[in-house]
């Protein structure tokens, strides 16, 4: 199908398409992957990039925020970075090309694009509603990625990093994973460019815990200073399971990171920390929308962010508590740092309760150093900005602190330092 553009559309818009059309003879899939594209790419050609007006994207209007895109050129990726953690079983795309020869010990592990290629890929390239642009995107130009099967009962005792490496460019990857009834596993998702020139990334990791499944799933967002980023992260939790999930946001100029998140089986538990770095003049935008479905199940979200310069930040977090999820325990909480004049930073927590027997609560808190934290370093030698430095550490490497992993929070600890160190 060739989707010709309109007079009507933007710069970014038009460049979508035409990015489509240029590659829509390569884009691995077969019929109904093709036909499924096709209607992705009719709807981002009909509708266009979401504006304010639409309340999901309120704060973010991407069709004023995304003004260009990058030609889709590949660009060779080699380095491999070492891992967060020593000793991790690591896996990589490069420039959205997922690596041929990988293994992880007791995990299935196939590329993403074999499943565009048999087909069976099809019905996940669906988008969860009307307003998911990154859907839309990533489903319409996705090559690759990797499928991850963790078996029933396994427990991988090192990390698993999957590393999403790239140049400048295009770069769409996906990553349906699963974990089998009482596997326990710790994933790590690490976005970094290798080129210094302008990408633009989208990334949608499908991921569903099965009954009694323990899982620890981070997300370190290091994209360079002109990169776009597009993520979504799609999660299903089933009876007793436990997922702790962590996203740190440090780079990027236009970033936006979808959490879709169904609580589906009783007895389940999702602990949720995010930290969000901003500073320049990026714009970074976290969505969560977490639905609790049935009874006895358990949430705790916090959100730490720091504002520096002429950024800004959006934290938009939606719970919703369906009719039969009686005992529901759900809180949420946002806190944000405003260090210049001019940082913004823009909180939505909404709860949406129709149970009449939870425990359900929302905050969320905007301010400067706390005075009176700083004086008294001050009074002990401290100088000024070293102090600054120090409560601005605190506040945000406190959420990673409740790893259990001491490496990997040593490794997620040295991100924040090193990311402050840069914009303090």
């Amino acid at each position: 199908m060739n989707m010709q553009t309109t007079a009507r559309q933007t710069a970014a818009e038009a460049a979508l398409i035409e990015a489509f059309n240029a590659q829509v003879g390569e884009l691995p899939g077969n019929g109904a992957v093709i036909s499924a594209r096709d209607r992705l790419v009719d709807d981002l050609k009909s509708n266009g990039l979401p504006t304010r007006r639409i309340e999901a994207w309120h704060y973010t209007d991407l069709k004023t925020l995304l003004r260009a895109i990058p030609a889709a050129v590949p660009a060779a990726v080699v380095d491999t970075p070492e891992p967060l953690v020593a000793g991790s079983a690591v896996i990589t795309t490069r420039h959205g090309l997922a690596d041929q020869k990988v293994g992880i010990g007791g995990v299935l592990v196939n590329a993403f694009s074999d499943m565009l290629s048999e087909g069976t890929a099809a019905p996940g390239l669906s988008v969860i509603d009307r307003d998911d642009t990154i859907g839309k995107i990533n489903g319409s130009f996705v090559r690759d990625g990797y499928v991850l099967e963790f078996p029933a009962d396994a427990t991988i005792e090192k990390p698993v990093e999957i590393q999403v490496l790239h140049g400048d460019g295009q770069v769409h990857t996906r990553f349906p994973v699963s974990f089998g009834a009482g596997s326990k596993a710790t994933v790590i998702e690490r976005h970094l460019p290798t080129a210094k020139g302008e990408a633009f990334v989208t990334s949608v990791s499908d991921i569903s815990l099965e009954d009694g499944a323990d899982v620890t799933w981070i997300i370190v967002q290091q994209q360079g200073a002109a990169d776009t980023h597009l993520g979504q992260l799609r999660v299903r939790v089933g009876s007793n399971a436990k997922l702790r999930l962590y996203v740190i946001n440090a780079g990027g100029r236009l970033v936006r990171q979808e959490l879709r998140i169904d609580v589906a089986g009783e007895g389940s538990d999702l602990q949720l920390r995010g930290v969000n770095l901003l500073g320049g003049e990026t714009h970074t935008d976290v969505t969560l929308v977490l639905g609790h479905h049935v009874p006895n199940t358990t949430s705790t979200e916090i959100f730490r962010n720091v504002v520096f310069d002429r950024a800004r930040g959006v934290f938009q977090g939606m719970i919703k508590v369906a009719l039969d999820a009686q005992k529901t325990d759900a809180r949420m909480a946002c806190n944000t740092l405003l260090m210049s004049d001019e940082a913004e930073f823009s909180a939505k927590p909404e709860l949406e309760i129709f149970a009449d027997d939870v425990q359900c609560g929302h905050g969320a808190t905007v301010a400067d150093i706390d005075a009176n934290h700083l004086y008294y370093l001050m009074a002990r030698g401290v100088p000024r900005n070293t102090g600054r430095a120090m409560l601005v550490n605190a506040f945000v490497a406190e959420i990673v602190e409740e790893l259990e992993d001491g490496q990997l929070v040593e490794a997620l600890e040295a991100i924040i330092s090193s990311w402050l160190e840069r914009h303090a």
